[in-house]
């Protein structure tokens, strides 16, 4: 007997809902198995990662804060990728954003603009969301005018955007009273984005980050547009046999998930870290990407997937304090959680058959 994958006629809807539950089961397995293997109890391990993140008001403003930029970044991307464009350097429009963000917060200090925390808010979301939209602009242009690989183009401008941040934090950003650190002045109140609760690090850029997947949502399955970017991305015949256009679909995309990453970096640097730092992500960018398949590129899934990933996140990190984990748990499991779900989204196309072999 052997077992073989056949198509299915139609796709299994409910392996479609089932298989990101069915990953995250494997994923703790596998986890479990792995913390064992370390010599490390699993339960208490597991305890960490999935029960310690949701202890107490203040975990679950700083599993908030996480998920903020994930959120941010996760929703653009799943736009991308459902009207086939393969942005793979949101990382690097993270980057830019937080320059951009982190550049009109330095000059706001510098400067001694006279701003209260409400009235800069809208304003480092501009900065970011110009910042990111224009390192994704390279993208659509080079792939609208010369046909260049948006994989490559993308996943390149994150190296070059890094470059041009450590060229700030190393030379003319760098703070002259920072006894010799990479890293800016650190700004002043007035460019501290407004707290949700006092005394906790949760800033109203969640509300930001939730807002704009309700609007995605509303933008992808509600309007006109929306529904052009879905049958031009894995239709273009179709699409221009329909009369859209696929030039306004790749700009659309790339400039609208530019921009949300450029948000999520500006508010990360005028948020918890309050100046600009070589270290500004912990790889927001490439993490949105599982969250974008973990939530099935639907934009409300991607928020509930961004608060998976940040658990595993802050598990990783507390894992690290309190077992003694190596800090390379969070990307095991972002892995295994990645390949469980590839495997799993399998069964929703193909059925496993038993098969008598001859």
């Amino acid at each position: 007997m052997t077992l073989r994958l056949e198509p299915r006629t139609v796709p299994s809807p409910w392996m479609g809902i089932l298989s990101p539950v069915i990953a995250l089961v494997v994923t703790v397995l596998a986890g479990g198995t792995l913390f064992f293997a370390l010599g490390k109890d699993p339960g208490s391990v597991l305890s960490v990662f999935l029960l310690e993140p949701f202890h107490g008001v203040r975990a679950l403003t700083e599993l908030g804060l996480k998920a903020t930029p994930l959120i941010l970044c996760s929703v653009g991307l799943a736009l991308c990728f459902r009207s086939n464009i393969w942005n793979i350097g949101a990382e690097g429009q993270f980057l830019v954003g937080a320059i951009t963000g982190g550049g009109l917060a330095l000059w706001v200090t510098a400067a001694r603009v006279p701003l209260s925390p409400w009235a800069f808010f809208p304003l480092v979301v501009l900065a970011g969301a110009a910042g990111g939209a224009a390192w994704a602009a390279i993208v659509a242009f080079l792939r609208d005018r010369f046909h260049a690989n948006e994989i490559l183009v993308s996943l390149m401008l994150v190296y070059i955007a890094n470059l041009l941040l450590n060229w700030l934090v190393f030379g003319p950003w760098k703070d002259p009273k920072g006894f010799n650190f990479p890293q800016t002045m650190s700004f002043s109140a007035a460019t501290a984005l407004p707290r949700v609760f006092p005394g906790l690090r949760l800033h109203w850029g969640v509300a930001v980050a939730l807002l704009a997947a309700f609007a995605m949502w509303l933008f992808v399955f509600r309007t006109y547009r929306g529904m052009q970017l879905q049958v031009g991305g894995p239709a273009p015949a179709a699409a221009r046999y329909a009369g859209f256009s696929s030039r306004a679909a790749l700009w659309t995309a790339l400039l609208i998930s530019g921009a949300l990453a450029g948000i999520a970096g500006a508010f990360e640097v005028a948020g918890p870290m309050g100046q600009l730092t070589p270290y500004v992500s912990n790889g927001y960018g490439f993490t949105a990407i599982i969250v974008a398949f973990v939530g099935r590129l639907h934009p409300l899934g991607c928020v509930l997937g961004s608060v998976l990933l940040s658990m595993i996140l802050i598990g990783g990190e507390l894992a690290q304090s309190r077992v003694g984990l190596p800090s390379a748990v969070s990307g095991v499991f972002q892995g295994v959680l990645l390949l469980a779900l590839l495997g799993c989204d399998t069964l929703t196309l193909y059925r496993p058959r038993w098969s008598s072999s001859r």
